[in-house]
């Protein structure tokens, strides 16, 4: 059992709201202030949840700058008034800043019994193999 803090508690309360908020924002079709507090809690539960340090130089690595950039640019373009543009700049954003995470997820849910079966089907398979498929992109 991990052992969590309260800082770390609450950041994962305020992480689950922000994804419940940007879930619920784009259900209804592209609702800003959704949107705009989803974005907020997400940002702030992340900071909460890994030290507000380490979300520094997680985002501001110099390897990662265009990546910080489209995801923050996004949430600043939801904040003032275009969500539909934002939602898209943040999700490319967020693609880049975690696409080094991505082939670890795939791994451990391939060991999952009844997720690893769905992976290793013949049309999912070819997409989530690391050496040839989307997921796992390198530069």
């Amino acid at each position: 059992m991990i052992s969590l803090t309260d800082s770390q508690k609450i950041g994962m309360g305020l992480t689950g709201f922000g994804v419940f908020f940007l879930f619920f924002g784009m259900i209804l079709f592209f609702d800003k202030a959704l949107l705009a507090i989803g974005n907020i809690l997400f940002v702030v539960g992340l900071s909460f949840v890994i030290g507000l340090e380490r979300t520094f130089r997680f985002f501001f690595q110099r390897h990662k700058m265009k990546a910080t950039g489209f995801f923050l640019g996004g949430v600043f373009v939801v904040l003032i008034g275009w969500p539909i543009i934002g939602v898209v700049l943040e999700v490319y954003g967020f693609f880049l800043l975690f696409r080094g995470f991505f082939p670890v997820a795939v791994g451990f849910i391939r060991r999952v019994p009844i997720l690893g079966s769905l992976l290793n089907l013949p049309g999912i398979s070819g997409v989530s193999q690391p050496q040839f498929g989307i997921l796992c992109l390198r530069k």
